[in-house]
């Protein structure tokens, strides 16, 4: 398939959908922790966190697999027919397995305090979440990225009004959120199914599947996937036991903190998870040809500079931590400020860990990349218990915030880990790499703090702290563009590109205008 769409022009397209969707996402974060409050929310948070871990476990951990794949082979309908397979039997066993725990009574040691039929709606809900990034990953495995994230936007903006609706009418609890949900995920999953149809790829082809087509697909993504089962294993595992201890000892109050620390996280992502997708598909592409060059390539093109703009918006978010709390929760997460600073620094090693685990995938090192991640999370267990339990069982009695400062010290030795080898295999200068993080990191760190400190200096007078955050963001944004104008190799980029960017920019506004 010849692919009009350029990796750029791609990547622009998400970046525009995300900016919309940044927008979109903070005040719907402004408006569903403060309508459910901590506990509510914390309940949300505990469950669909639960049942997202297991899908992974039960499709095998062959998602990967079949995103890289079919970005090698995108004309293959054979792949989607078995990989929906695969993923059929993974929604049943879901059911199947809160069904299992009612019969032998063991539903109230797994989810504590948690009704039955929240379960179920917690459950149903995954189920639409993984439909929704299957199809995602057919549209991006194929190139059409471009209207996909157009339907994108719509969802979003019809999730803004629906969500407005719910908390003005005073009617948005736990059930109706559910609700919301449903309707916004069925909004997108029948839209990428139009979109998908209509790029020349039909999704209602004959589905049979003969039984040696299953005994090819099967042999090649047990191969591939083996090691990431295994993997998946003892991370479905160790998933589970984070948030279920913090649960158990914390409550779902503090599961709420933690919730909203890693969903504004997960706004700072918002970015830089764009670019994940298409970098495993241009690595897929280019390790098909056996054309490590293209890999080293596009790795020093994309990896420090998407590891930069995740890292802009982290360390803003950090400083400004008190008041963003304020904004998207209330005072009644005013307990969720430190979990929230810590987090936030958890999206910019998450984007160079997605980016550079992108490499083991594409190249089939995934026993290599899951014996790093084995390693780690074993060693994680020990920590995440002496951080949450309570000093009664020898722990720290931390709740969101231990949690928190294990998140993000196991993430940045683990992606450093993958970063060593990867740079070995692309024979790049791991050093080089490993300093660019922390100089970038401690550079936005600073003029963030300068920022905040000279707005604070003003005395502006703000009940809530909207007009101090956004007036330290806009002078925050200047420095930090005045500073990469001067020094983009802080960003990973060199003075030409700065030229190449502003020349480009030029021209787009002289022919808009």
């Amino acid at each position: 398939m010849k692919n009009p769409q350029s990796l750029n022009k791609r990547y622009a397209a998400k970046l525009s959908t995300n900016l919309v969707g940044l927008v979109i996402g903070l005040i719907t974060t402004a408006i569903i922790p403060r309508g459910l409050g901590p506990k509510v929310y914390g309940d949300f948070s505990f469950l669909t966190n639960f049942f997202s871990q297991l899908i992974p476990f039960f499709t095998f951990n062959t998602s990967i697999g079949f995103y890289t794949k079919l970005s090698q082979r995108q004309e293959e309908f054979g792949l989607i027919k078995f990989f929906g397979r695969i993923s059929l039997f993974a929604f049943v066993f879901l059911f199947l397995f809160i069904l299992l725990t009612q019969l032998v009574d063991f539903s109230n040691y797994l989810w504590p305090e948690q009704e039955l039929k929240f379960l179920f709606m917690a459950a149903f809900f995954t189920v639409l979440t993984s439909l929704a990034d299957t199809l995602a990953q057919i549209s991006d495995a194929r190139g059409i990225t471009i209207s996909t994230e157009i339907a994108k936007i719509i969802q979003k903006s019809v999730g803004l009004l629906l969500i407005l609706a719910l908390y003005i009418t005073k009617q948005l609890n736990l059930i109706n959120f559910f609700y919301y949900n449903y309707i916004i995920l069925l909004i997108l999953i029948t839209t990428f199914v139009v979109i998908i149809n209509r790029s020349g790829f039909s999704l209602f082809q004959n589905w049979h599947l003969g039984i040696d087509q299953v005994k090819k697909y099967f042999r090649e993504f047990y191969i591939y996937s083996r090691p990431l089962f295994v993997y998946g294993l003892v991370g479905v595992f160790v998933g589970l036991f984070d948030r279920w201890l913090l649960q158990k000892y914390g409550g779902s109050v503090q599961q709420g903190f933690f919730g909203l620390a890693l969903k504004v996280g997960v706004l700072c992502f918002i970015f830089t998870g764009a670019m994940t997708s298409l970098i495993t598909r241009e690595f897929s592409i280019a390790y098909n040809r056996k054309d490590l060059q293209e890999m080293s390539r596009l790795f020093r093109r994309y990896i420090p500079l998407i590891y930069s703009i995740a890292a802009f918006i982290s360390c803003f978010i950090a400083i400004n931590a008190k008041e963003i709390t304020f904004i998207v929760g209330g005072s009644q997460f005013s307990n969720a400020v430190l979990p929230m600073t810590i987090m936030a620094f958890y999206p910019i090693h998450q984007t160079y860990g997605q980016l550079s685990g992108s490499v083991f995938y594409a190249s089939g090192q995934t026993k290599l990349y899951s014996n790093i991640g084995f390693i780690l999370k074993i060693l994680g267990l020990p920590l995440v218990y002496f951080a949450v339990a309570p000093s009664a069982f020898f722990g720290l009695n931390a709740g969101a915030t231990g949690l928190a400062v294990v998140y993000v010290v196991l993430q940045f030795i683990g992606v450093n880990v993958q970063l060593f080898f990867n740079s070995k295999f692309l024979k790049l200068n791991f050093l080089k790499y490993f300093a660019h993080q922390l100089i970038c990191v401690g550079v936005f760190v600073i003029l963030a703090f300068s920022t905040k400190l000279f707005i604070d200096e003003l005395n502006i007078v703000s009940s809530n702290g909207i007009i101090t955050f956004f007036l330290s963001g806009i002078l925050y944004s200047f420095l930090a563009i005045t500073f990469i104008f001067i020094f983009p190799e802080i960003v990973g980029l060199q003075r030409v590109d700065i030229k190449k960017g502003l020349v480009y920019t030029k021209s787009f506004i002289k022919n808009k205008l």
